[in-house]
């Protein structure tokens, strides 16, 4: 019996000290108020004799530390679960200084925020699934991390359309010297955007629109004009080729199949295909001083399964669109056998799962990759031995 209550008294103190941690780390930004650490102590313990002294004699700092533990709640960076620990123990804060200060304003303040970012919660599925069509092209991104500012001045968030950039610029063009080459990585302002940084690099008025203007050229979500920009149907080659025209790369609908792009069997814009048939070549450069960096190799690497050909990776194809810093040493390790790839981690995003799933084919056509025959390295391939 001794043993059993030793057990759940172990239980309980680290359940209790796990959610402390929890609950200190999500709090602070600055450092702790000693009032703040023991109200927080009590409520974890359950320590309502204490903590009603505490109140008690802290009447004058109290409206203050609920209003930190709100606005450090509604921080963007917090999750879910985070806001409702905070806001759960300014509740309590704010219930009890109403009981023993007798002054409801801040339960009221605490219980509206509380209603709210549930409602908010509840409605997240449907959020999510009303961007999901825009986003159904790989690359595709829906900006709305700053919604409230946009809906203040009339506008719906942005459809920023990867595939169509795509078509006039190699990837190394924008990542990383403009863009960090990471989805939602890149916190895009009005402001920076009009001093000539992030979008506004090339939206000058001179290499495409300004961004100073018409704001609904790129706020058009929800607009009917916004279907082009995830319906292949409803491209225009003679808007594309114009683009292209101006900026140097080239568009030639012409050598399409019935004028159609190609797509994968999962929907996808076949860009090599597009490539070989001279559909478009974009430029590498905004720069005309800047020379290209083509590694020109190819990699041998051997499938576990003894069912699955192997990979021959092909370097030229890859660096062809992005910088090597893009991808070592920050992803992958620059030296022959030193990666140890797995497919569980490029699914996670690791490795080839940077961009791949992303802004390249899914990882559920197989076939892409994995093409080399069982016993055949071809002359002069690298072979990726794990180390």
């Amino acid at each position: 019996m001794k043993s059993k209550r030793t057990m759940r008294l172990r239980f309980v103190l680290l359940s209790v000290a796990t959610l402390l941690l929890f609950i200190s780390s999500s709090v602070i930004h600055a450092q702790m108020s000693t009032f703040r650490k023991e109200f927080i102590n009590n409520y974890i313990t359950n320590n309502f004799t204490q903590q009603a002294e505490l109140v008690k004699k802290n009447k004058d700092i109290m409206p203050d530390e609920i209003k930190f533990l709100v606005a450090d709640a509604l921080a963007k960076e917090k999750t879910y679960e985070q806001k409702m620990s905070l806001l759960g123990i300014a509740s309590s804060m704010a219930a009890m200084y109403r009981f023993w200060h007798n002054d409801e304003k801040y339960i009221i303040e605490v219980e509206t925020v509380l209603r709210m970012e549930v409602q908010k919660e509840k409605e997240r599925p449907a959020e999510v699934e009303k961007w999901k069509k825009y986003e159904k092209f790989l690359g595709n991104i829906v900006l709305k991390e700053h919604d409230v500012q946009m809906a203040a001045e009339g506008l719906t968030p942005v459809i920023y359309p990867h595939w169509l950039h795509r078509i006039w610029f190699e990837c190394k063009v924008c990542h990383d010297d403009i863009f960090v080459m990471k989805q939602r990585g890149n916190d895009i302002t009005k402001a920076r955007v009009f001093e000539g940084k992030q979008c506004g690099v090339c939206h000058n008025g001179k290499i495409a629109f300004g961004a100073q203007g018409d704001c609904t050229k790129c706020h058009n979500a929800g607009k009917l004009e916004a279907e082009s920009l995830y319906d292949m149907t409803k491209i225009s080659h003679k808007m594309v080729k114009e683009v292209a025209t101006r900026i140097g790369a080239e568009w030639n609908p012409e050598n399409l199949s019935n004028g159609v792009v190609p797509l994968d069997r999962f929907g996808y814009i076949k860009w090599l295909e597009l490539k070989e048939k001279k559909v478009f070549n974009p430029i590498n450069s905004l720069s005309k001083d800047v020379k290209d960096e083509i590694r020109d190799n190819q990699i041998f690497f051997e499938s576990t399964s003894p069912v699955v050909n192997n990979v021959l990776f092909d370097h030229k194809i890859h660096s062809t669109w992005i910088q090597c810093s893009s991808c070592h040493p920050s992803i992958f390790i620059d030296k022959l056998g030193q990666n140890n790839m797995k497919m569980t981690d490029m699914s996670a995003g690791k490795f080839c799962g940077h961009c791949h799933g992303k802004v390249a084919f899914t990882f559920a056509d197989c076939l892409r990759c994995h093409t080399q025959p069982k016993g055949e390295i071809p002359k002069g391939a690298l072979i990726h031995k794990p180390q």
